[in-house]
């Protein structure tokens, strides 16, 4: 069981049955009365956030996370194939599950994944993945003050703003964490 001080960022909870990654605490002595502690807590299965305080006796069961690596395969329908790397079992995972993450997934793509009571809950991707420019606008001359931008359509279908450089055929870094342009690879 773990206490209100073991209690940091990235421990992971089990709260009523739900895994909660503790975001943000502050831990807080009042006077004549017991500490408490005020934290912000990441659902793991539905990425909402709460924020709960605690008092300074309350106890927590360590939520039963496991961490592996697993190598995409392919789309099918709304449900995206995976491999796990260990037992070369194949799952599906649900794209209201992977948000975002859709956008960077290629075939042969190893990826971070965790479960929760065998289950598949979330995918890490690398902070920074290369992608190859299928599509750009031209570039216009003249605007050079304000740092231009302009669209452009990377392998995968995700369009991003790029800068008036970048022509179909580069190979770009994008980060996978808001799905903005870094620098040309």
């Amino acid at each position: 069981m773990l206490g209100i001080m073991d209690l940091k960022t990235g421990v992971v909870i089990d709260l009523d049955g739900i895994p909660f990654e503790v975001i943000r605490y502050q831990h807080t002595k009042l006077g004549r009365g017991g500490a408490i502690l005020r934290t912000t807590l990441k659902n793991l299965l539905t990425s909402a956030n709460i924020e709960r305080t605690f008092k300074g006796d309350a106890k927590f069961a360590p939520a039963d996370i496991e961490k592996g690596q697993a190598q995409f395969l392919y789309r099918e329908g709304s449900n995206y194939l995976f491999m796990d790397s260990a037992s070369f079992e194949q799952f599906a995972v649900g794209s209201e599950l992977l948000g975002m993450n859709t956008n960077f997934l290629s075939e042969g793509l190893l990826v971070g994944i965790t479960y929760f009571q065998g289950q598949p809950i979330s995918i890490d991707l690398p902070t920074k993945m290369r992608f190859k420019v299928t599509q750009a606008d031209p570039a216009v001359k003249g605007d050079t003050v304000s740092n231009p931008t302009k669209n452009a359509t990377i392998e995968t279908g995700l369009t991003l703003k790029v800068p008036m450089f970048v022509k179909p055929g580069d190979m770009i870094l994008v980060d996978t964490r808001d799905g903005s342009y870094i620098e040309r690879a």
